[in-house]
């Protein structure tokens, strides 16, 4: 078992896949779109392709937003956690330069993470659809 711990340790979520700056959130806040799910809401905004280095394929960010009203510190970042781990394990990711801010429900920490891991899979094969239904539109206009 202890041969696991430093493969582990190495998995690591980047900051170059992590929205950092608050005009960031607010950018996603107020222009971009909303997916429900039971134990978190997902905020996702698709950016432009001359924003940085956003030409290279899929560039997706994700912001976590944990309200004080949640709990104390302690439960806060158990969110975060189990949140960055499950966007973390995602096999299949929107293929879009697209920013993503989740928004955890206080059920979040007594869900099972496997039903974590689903609802992410399930928001972000929503944000592809959308994405993907955009695109189409605006290739056609």
């Amino acid at each position: 078992m202890s041969q696991l711990a430093p493969k582990n340790a190495k998995k690591r979520f980047p900051k170059s896949r992590r929205l950092l700056r608050h005009a960031d959130f607010e950018r996603v806040y107020k222009k971009g779109r909303r997916h429900f799910a039971t134990h978190m809401t997902v905020f996702y905004l698709r950016r432009e392709d001359d924003e940085g280095n956003a030409a290279r394929g899929s560039n997706l960010r994700v912001g976590f937003t944990v309200r004080r009203m949640l709990g104390g510190a302690v439960q806060r970042n158990r969110m975060k956690r189990r949140l960055r781990e499950a966007v973390r394990l995602q096999p299949m990711q929107p293929q879009a330069n697209v920013d993503v801010v989740i928004n955890p429900k206080p059920s979040l920490l007594t869900a099972d993470f496997a039903e974590v891991k689903s609802e992410v899979a399930k928001a972000f094969q929503a944000i592809q659809k959308s994405i993907s239904h955009e695109t189409g539109h605006s290739q056609t206009q």
